[in-house]
């Protein structure tokens, strides 16, 4: 699940975002809605524990996020949040296999090579364990890391504008992927996004809208 109250972000030198208060009970979707730089980005890092909220309170999988320490935040974040960026940060030197081991050292656990090998194959994707990220085409790099979020079996899975380069028969195939694997583990879906095709193949999801920032000197 996750709840919000007043919550608000400000960078250095630039304006105030504030954020509608929402609580989403766990296993629903939420869809994220508003134009580039309305903080949707923003509010996903809040939600990973990547940012800590300035003012107002974020809970997330039953943990306030500002409670936890520096190092509770990380292992908190391994254990419980599934995180697919917009950009996937794929390590090129990695095997695809290697690249999903990494969570376990994220987590303080013991490497699970049976439960990386099965989380691979759930997304077709067992083949391409000994690949390098480079030989791997979008939608599989795209999968690679959604296999990574999923691999502890998270409770939230956020997702950062997943189809924005996608035509539409990968969108549609990118949204069956999401929706496949927070389904197998019971995850409440978190996908921000600017692309009405995310609106129409989800009509069941709730929407959290965004709005321009606040200038600091009004907020």
């Amino acid at each position: 699940m996750i709840e919000t109250r007043g919550l608000r972000h400000t960078y250095p030198g630039g304006s105030a975002l504030q954020f509608d208060d929402v609580a989403v009970s766990q296993g629903d979707t939420l869809l994220l809605r508003g134009a580039s730089g309305s903080g949707k980005s923003t509010w996903l890092a809040l939600a990973a524990g990547l940012l800590t909220p300035q003012t107002g309170e974020m809970v997330v999988a039953g943990q306030p996020v500002a409670a936890l320490g520096a190092g509770e935040r990380d292992r908190w974040r391994a254990r419980c949040i599934g995180f697919l960026p917009q950009k996937l940060l794929l390590s090129e030197a990695l095997s695809v296999a290697d690249n999903l081991a990494l969570v376990y050292f994220a987590s303080g656990l013991g490497v699970d090579r049976a439960a990386i090998a099965r989380a691979l194959d759930a997304l077709g994707l067992g083949p391409l364990a000994a690949r390098q990220p480079a030989q791997l085409s979008g939608g599989q790099a795209q999968r690679v890391a959604l296999a990574r979020a999923l691999l502890l079996r998270p409770q939230v899975l956020l997702v950062d504008e997943p189809t924005a380069s996608l035509d539409d028969a990968a969108c549609t195939a990118s949204l069956g992927w999401l929706q496949q694997g927070a389904a197998q583990t019971g995850a409440t879906l978190v996908i921000a996004t600017h692309d009405a095709r995310v609106v129409q193949a989800l009509p069941q999801a709730r929407t959290l809208g965004f709005r321009a920032p606040v200038p600091e000197a009004l907020a």
